[in-house]
């Protein structure tokens, strides 16, 4: 491999201002979305009837993206290759009475949202982002990106159990943010929220609201060798899929055999059992219209579908240097040594022997190197929307991914090159 693929950081740099512009799912597919438009893509809407046009489009449904690029020559039978993902995070989310307090303290209500390392959201400093709903039905997103919460710790002279026996947290109790001083007041944090975005609080009908670290993604290590940042779990691979959906829009349409699919969910870290999640029917809606747009037939539908490929691209577990032994013993993977193709035969994760084949050609097509993840006997292993995609669509899907530290952490931990090498196999998949 030549040194300007592995070591190229613009990429890396380009995703920590992805990191930085998506505290939300709904920030996510919003960044997603302008990266495509700059590359020529137009959003269609919904309810509108689709035309059968070339080019690029794309569907933004919540926090939910579809994306979808039509070359020259493509026929109604014409398969896709997707790369899936998802855009939320295991984190906190304000509860629909969020005013709450006490002993002169202001705080906001939350609860816990996904499989989040509880102890990493203490003693950090918070924003606060998402969107509003609005009386006439459309949504505002919004952004405090500044210091405004908080989860204190509490003392250890408080809890002289806390290093011997380890720290307890109650996910009710003890997981409630300040945000000021003085008596509680009802509906005073959606009014500071809605003067915020610039609209008027009785207009505010409904949120979506969340907490999230202020604190910038950052280069980290001797040699900055590794990036430290929030949510790359999963917007590492949702940015890595936009941007090789955008690159291989870019190439002549000759050379693209396959219509290349962009597909971003809501709601994995719940179970994706939702209108935006990959349980939900956005996706096959999304391939069967753009099939029946171009004058296909449900045999075309089906033709397409019997060809079509998805990569379900999502974070692993890069191998832990203080706990190698919760590790397979003979599968290792390392940061910087590229993605990861993810293996379970319970069919946690999709990859089979065939799916593993196209996904090796794809990288040695680029140039880029893979590991194998396989999770040790005796621990539970996790999935993705992999086996979702496949069983709902009857679509081959394969499950890769980047190999991180602290997963579903406030902030979490990869190599610097991997991203680059990610985004340049799914260029190649992509393109066939």
């Amino acid at each position: 491999m030549s040194s300007s693929l592995r070591f190229d950081r613009g990429h890396t740099d380009d995703l920590m201002a992805f990191l930085m512009a998506a505290p939300s799912p709904y920030h996510a597919v919003a960044a997603a979305a302008a990266r495509l438009e700059k590359a020529g893509f137009r959003q269609v809407e919904e309810t509108d009837a689709w035309d059968g046009s070339l080019g690029g489009k794309y569907v933004l449904r919540g926090g939910a993206i579809v994306a979808w690029y039509v070359p020259e020559g493509a026929g109604a039978h014409t398969p896709f290759r997707i790369v899936g993902a998802h855009t939320d995070s295991p984190n906190l989310r304000v509860k629909p009475l969020p005013d709450t307090g006490a002993y002169g303290w202001r705080q906001v209500a939350v609860e816990v949202y996904g499989g989040t390392l509880l102890n990493t959201w203490l003693d950090r400093d918070l924003g606060l982002a998402g969107r509003l709903s609005l009386r006439d039905g459309t949504h505002q997103l919004v952004n405090i990106d500044r210091p405004l919460l908080r989860v204190p710790q509490l003392a250890v002279h408080l809890d002289r159990s806390a290093n011997p026996e380890g720290l307890k947290l109650d996910r009710q109790k003890h997981m409630q943010p300040i945000w000021g001083l003085g008596d509680v007041e009802e509906g005073d944090l959606i009014r500071f929220v809605a003067e915020a975005a610039g609209v008027d609080p009785a207009e505010v009908t409904g949120w979506d609201l969340m907490p999230h670290a202020v604190e910038a993604p950052a280069y980290l290590g001797r040699d900055r060798e590794l990036v430290a940042g929030p949510r790359m779990d999963n917007l590492l691979s949702v940015h890595a899929a936009t941007a090789a959906l955008a690159a291989v829009s870019a190439q002549p349409d000759a050379e693209l055999p396959y219509i290349p699919v962009l597909a971003a969910f809501d709601h994995e870290e719940n179970g994706s059992q939702s209108d935006t999640g990959a349980d939900g029917p956005l996706l096959g809606t999304v391939l069967e219209r753009s099939v029946f747009a171009r004058g296909g037939s449900y045999e075309d539908r089906a033709r397409a579908f019997a060809g079509s490929v998805c990569l379900s691209s999502d974070t692993g577990h890069a191998v832990h240097p203080n706990y190698a032994e919760r590790h397979d013993p003979t599968h290792h993977p390392v940061v910087n040594g590229g993605p990861i193709l993810k293996v379970n035969v319970n069919m946690r994760y999709a990859t089979d022997g065939g799916g593993r084949a196209v996904y090796a050609a794809a990288c040695e097509k680029a140039g880029v190197p893979w590991q194998t993840f396989v999770s040790n006997n005796s621990m539970p292993c996790g999935t993705t929307i992999g086996p979702i995609t496949a069983a709902r669509h009857g679509i081959r899907t394969v499950d890769i991914g980047v190999a991180i530290l602290s997963m579903h952490s406030a902030r979490e931990l990869c190599g610097a090159d991997d991203p680059y090498l990610l985004a340049n196999s799914l260029t190649a998949f992509l393109a066939g």
